[in-house]
C-alpha cells in the first residue's frame, strides 16, 4: 500500500507531538516594561515611547544593550532628566545656606543704618534741647559728620580718620570764634588754628579715643556685612551646575540605567554615588579649602563685634561724647587761646558793637545731659548687636565644609535613596550587585582616578576660580578688620565695591601680620609722623605691586575664556 506523501511515521508524530510544549518553553519569553512605563510616564514623558516588552538594545548609547525596557527616545529623556535631578539636588541643598547668608545680611544691614540713623536723631534732639539756636546755626557741622559715616558704611571712599580730624578741625574753628567773641578771625587765621588742633589738645581725649573707637568699629562692622554679602554671592553663582557630557553620561548610568533593566527598585550603591558626584562636583570641592578660611575668619570678626569693636556701644553714646569735647574746650578756651594767639598772632579786635555773642550768652555753659534709658531712641532694627552676632556666628560654624560635604549630602537626600541597607543589592552601575571601587577624594586633582566620570583636571572652571579668589580677597579684609586695619584691594566680585581706605588701630597694636597695606592710628610726635610716612610709603610700592598683579590675573582670565 503506498506511502501518503508528507506524512510522518506514527512514532515519529507522536514524539513532535511531545516535544513541541518543551520547545516552546526552552524560548525565552519577554518580559514585561510596565511598571517602566508607568513611571516614565509619571516623568511627563509620553508613555507611547515606552515598548510594552522588553526589545533589543542595540540602539542605547549609555545603557547595557542587552535586552531592554527603554527605547532610543527613553534613553535622551532619561539624560536630560539625569542632569535636572542633579541640577535641582545641588540647587535644594544650597539654596538653605544661601537664604541663611542672605536674611543674615539684611539684617545686618538693616541694624548698622537704623543705629547710624538713631544715634544721629538722638544727637540731634540733645543738642537742640541742650544748645538750642546755637547748635541749630551749627548743625551742618554734625549732620556732614553722620553722612560721610553712612557714605563710609555702604561702601564709599572714605577716609575714617582724616573724616573725623576734618570734623574736629572745623568744629575747633567754630568754637573759636565762640569763645572768642571780641575777636575778627580771617579764614587764613582759622586754618591757622586748626594745626594747633593735635598739639593743644582743645577737646581734651576725647577725638584720639572716639577716632580709634570708631575707625575700628565701623570697619569691623562694614567689612563683616561685606562678608556675609560675598558669601551669598557665592553660594549662588557656585550651587548653578552645569554637569559635562561625561558627567551627564554618568549620572545618567547611575540614575535610570537600572530603570531599562527593570531594576526601578533598585538605588544606587552608596560609594558609587559618592565617585559619580565627586566627581560632578570636582571643581566645587576645590571651593572647599578656601571658604572654611573665610568661615573661620568670619568668626574671628563676629568676636570683634561682641567685644572691642562693637558699633553700637560706639554710637549709642556718641551725642555724650562730643559734648563732653565741647565742655572741655570752653572749660580751657583761655589757656587755649593764648597758646593760639601766641603761634598764629593777636587776632584784630571787633568794632564796638558788633562783637559776637559769646558761648556763656549763647546757653552753651549748661553740661550736656544725656538720655535717661527710657528717652532712648528704639533699639536699632527692634534686636541687639549681640543677639545678631549670637545667632549668626552658630550658622557660621554650620555653614564650614558645605563644598567637600555636598556630594554626601546629595547621595544621602531621600530623592536619591541610595542602596545603603544591603551592599550586594544595590546597583553598582552595570547590575545589582556589589560596588567594588574605593571613593575617590575631593577636588579636581583627586579626579585623576575616578572610575565613574571621565574629568579633565587640566581644565579648572572659571567661574569657581573668580569664586576661589573672591573669597581670598575677602578673606584678607577681615583679617585686617580683625586688627582694626582698613586696606585698599580690588574687589573681583561683581556685586561688591572694596576701594576703601582706612585705619582703626594703633601702631603698637596692630599685629604685623596684617601691617603690609594699612594706615595705623598713630601718636603726635615729629618722631612718630617720620615713621608713618616711611613706612606708609613701603605699603604704598606694595600696594601698587598687588594693584599691578590683579590686573594682570584679570586679564590672564580674559584669556582663558
Amino acid at each position: 500500500m503506498p506511502r501518503r506523501r508528507g506524512c510522518l511515521p506514527p512514532l515519529l508524530c507522536t514524539l513532535a507531538a511531545l516535544s513541541l510544549p518543551l520547545l516552546l518553553a526552552a524560548e525565552p519569553r519577554a518580559k514585561s516594561c510596565s511598571e517602566v512605563r508607568r513611571l516614565y510616564a509619571a516623568k511627563g514623558f509620553s508613555q507611547s515611547e515606552a515598548p510594552s516588552h522588553e526589545i533589543s538594545g542595540d540602539h542605547l548609547k549609555v545603557c547595557s544593550q542587552g535586552y531592554t525596557c527603554c527605547s532610543q527616545e527613553m534613553e535622551e529623556k532619561y539624560s536630560q532628566q539625569s542632569k535636572h535631578d542633579f541640577r535641582n539636588a545641588v540647587v535644594e541643598l544650597s539654596n538653605h545656606l544661601q537664604t541663611m547668608f542672605s536674611s543674615r545680611y539684611k539684617k545686618f544691614d538693616e541694624f548698622f543704618k537704623e543705629l547710624l540713623e538713631n544715634a544721629e536723631k538722638s544727637l540731634n534732639d540733645m543738642f537742640v534741647r541742650t544748645y538750642g539756636r546755637l547748635y541749630m546755626q551749627n548743625s551742618e557741622l554734625f549732620k556732614d559728620l553722620f553722612v560721610e559715616l553712612k557714605r563710609y558704611y555702604v561702601g564709599g571712599n572714605v577716609n575714617l580718620e582724616e573724616m573725623l580730624n576734618e570734623f574736629w578741625a572745623r568744629l575747633l574753628e567754630r568754637m573759636f570764634r565762640l569763645v572768642n567773641p571780641q575777636y575778627h578771625f580771617t579764614d587764613e587765621y582759622l586754618e591757622c588754628v586748626s594745626k594747633y588742633t593735635e598739639q593743644l589738645k582743645p577737646f581734651g581725649d576725647v577725638p584720639r579715643k572716639l577716632k580709634l573707637q570708631v575707625t575700628r568699629a565701623f570697619v569691623a562692622a562694614r567689612t563683616f556685612a561685606q562678608g556675609l554679602a560675598i558669601a551669598r554671592d557665592v553660594v549662588s553663582k557656585v550651587s548653578a551646575v552645569n554637569p559635562t557630557p561625561q558627567g551627564t553620561r554618568a549620572l545618567l548610568k547611575m540614575m535610570y540605567c537600572p530603570y531599562c533593566r527593570g531594576l526601578v527598585s533598585v538605588k544606587p550603591c552608596y560609594n558609587y554615588c559618592f565617585n559619580v558626584m565627586r566627581g560632578c562636583l570636582a571643581n566645587q570641592g576645590d571651593l572647599d579649602a578656601e571658604w572654611n578660611i573665610f568661615m573661620d575668619s568670619m568668626l574671628l570678626v563676629a568676636e570683634r563685634l561682641e567685644g572691642p569693636f562693637n558699633i553700637e556701644s560706639v554710637m549709642d553714646p556718641i551725642d555724650v561724647k562730643i559734648s563732653d569735647a565741647i565742655m572741655n574746650m570752653q572749660e580751657n578756651s583761655m589757656q587755649v587761646s593764648q597758646k593760639v594767639f601766641q603761634g598764629c598772632g593777636q587776632p584784630k579786635t571787633l568794632a564796638q558793637g558788633r562783637t559776637a555773642r559769646s558761648v556763656s550768652e549763647s546757653g552753651f555753659s549748661t553740661r550736656f545731659r544725656p538720655y535717661n534709658p527710657e528717652e532712648r531712641p528704639t533699639t536699632a532694627a527692634g534686636t541687639s548687636l549681640d543677639r545678631l552676632v549670637t545667632d549668626v556666628k552658630e550658622k557660621l560654624k554650620q555653614a564650614k565644609k558645605f563644598w567637600s560635604s555636598l556630594p554626601g549630602n546629595i547621595c544621602n537626600d531621600e530623592k536619591m535613596s541610595v542602596g545603603t541597607v544591603n551592599e550586594n543589592e544595590c546597583w553598582n552601575g552595570s547590575a545589582k550587585s556589589r560596588y567594588d571601587f574605593a571613593v575617590t577624594g575631593n577636588g579636581l586633582a583627586s579626579q585623576v582616578n575616578n572610575p565613574e566620570v571621565e574629568v579633565d583636571i587640566t581644565k579648572p572652571d572659571m567661574v569657581i576660580r573668580r569664586q576661589i579668589m573672591a573669597l581670598r580677597v575677602m578673606t584678607n579684609k577681615l583679617k585686617n578688620a580683625y586688627s582694626g586695619n582698613d586696606v585698599d584691594f580690588i574687589d573681583i566680585s561683581e556685586e561688591s565695591s572694596g576701594e576703601e581706605s582706612g585705619s582703626g588701630c594703633e601702631l603698637q597694636q596692630c599685629s604685623p601680620e596684617f601691617e603690609f597695606n594699612a594706615t595705623e592710628v598713630t601718636g603726635n610726635s615729629n618722631k612718630s609722623d617720620k615713621n608713618v610716612n616711611t613706612s606708609a610709603a613701603t605699603r604704598s610700592g606694595l600696594s601698587q605691586a598687588a594693584l599691578l598683579l590683579s590686573i594682570l590675573f584679570l586679564a590672564m582670565q580674559r584669556q582663558w575664556r
